[in-house]
Formats: C-alpha cells, sequence, structure tokens
C-alpha cells in the first residue's frame, strides 16, 4: 500500500470545506460529508500505525478503542455489534483472533446461557497505553489534512491539542462516557 503522504499534494481538500455555502446541499449535509472524508481519512493512515503498534485489523481495533472506554468488566458482544454497526458472525470472528492474540477475554453472562461479555485483558491496556501517543498524533495529523481552520476550531474539543499541535498524554483514567440519554455537544461546520 502506497505511503499516504507520498501523494498528500496530490489531495484535493475537501469539497465541503470549500466555499461552504455556495452549493446546493444543505449545511447538515456538508458536514456530513466533511465528517466522512475525515473518517477516511483518518481510516487510510491509522491503517498501518494500528498493523504495526497492534498487530490487529482496523475493525479489530475498533473493538478495542470500544471496549478501552467501559469498565474492566466489559461489554455484552450483542452490545458491541449494535455500538458498531456490525453484524454479530462477523463481530464473533474479530473477537476469536483477538482472544487467540491474548487482547481480549470472553466469559458467559451468569444468569443467561447465551449470553457472552467480552473484556480488554491487562496485554491490551498495555499495548493501547503504550501506542496512545503515536494514535492520537495520526488521527491529529489526518484531520488536519482534511479540515479547514474553521471545521479544526470546531472539533478542537474533542480532540486534545489538535489545534495546537501539541502531544496528546495518555490519561489515567479514560474519559467519561456520554449517559445513555445524553446528547453529544453540537458542532458547527
Amino acid at each position: 500500500m502506497a505511503d499516504p503522504e507520498e501523494h498528500a499534494h496530490d489531495l484535493p481538500e475537501c469539497p465541503s470545506a470549500q466555499g461552504a455555502g455556495t452549493g446546493l446541499l444543505p449545511a447538515e449535509l456538508r458536514a456530513w460529508m466533511l465528517l466522512l472524508a475525515a473518517t477516511g481519512a483518518v481510516e487510510q493512515r491509522l491503517h498501518s500505525v494500528v498493523k504495526e503498534r497492534l498487530g490487529v485489523s482496523h475493525d479489530e481495533f475498533l473493538v478495542l478503542c470500544l471496549l478501552a472506554e467501559q469498565p474492566r468488566a466489559g461489554l455484552r458482544m450483542t452490545r458491541v455489534a449494535e455500538l458498531l454497526g456490525r453484524p454479530k458472525t462477523r463481530l464473533t470472528y474479530q473477537i476469536a483472533c483477538l482472544q487467540h492474540a491474548g487482547l481480549v477475554s470472553r466469559r458467559s453472562v451468569c444468569g443467561d446461557r447465551r449470553g457472552v461479555e467480552v473484556a480488554l485483558t491487562d496485554k491490551a491496556r498495555r499495548l493501547l497505553g503504550e501506542a496512545s501517543a503515536a494514535l492520537a498524533s495520526t488521527v491529529s495529523e489526518a484531520l488536519a489534512h482534511v479540515m479547514g481552520p474553521d471545521q479544526r476550531a470546531a472539533v478542537c474539543g474533542l480532540l486534545p491539542g489538535m489545534t495546537s499541535g501539541e502531544k496528546t498524554e495518555p490519561e489515567s483514567a479514560p474519559p467519561p462516557a456520554l449517559a445513555p440519554d445524553t446528547e453529544p455537544p453540537q458542532v458547527t461546520v
């Protein structure tokens, strides 16, 4: 696979970042296009960093990230599939690969014969901690490449250090997750 930096000068600016408000699309669709471009840029750049640092696929990395934000008890597999928008059969394969690598553990849920809960192992927590600075830097660089100054300013509250250029230090405790009935912050694009 080609290095994304090698052809960075060939990449056009995200269409939604050009002349906002001059096209046919309403603001919501322009914002959606910017999110798609940002997501694609992040995924493309993270691919090699995730493989090198953690030895897992991008989809397996998403499972690890989701579990990293949970208490040590973990999550039910059905909830992981729901949150990631993945079919349960595909998730079962990914979890099996992660378990084989020693990165997640699986256990039956007490009182529910069919329920399975997955959680990160200490090995996974250590690897994520060691890779967190490189992963954060990769995300910030990818977003800076796709988003203009106004968009970066709008998301800087969600991504510490993105506009200042400083490296993000891993926190000793993960930030609290939003309560199920809490609305995420509004971002104006």
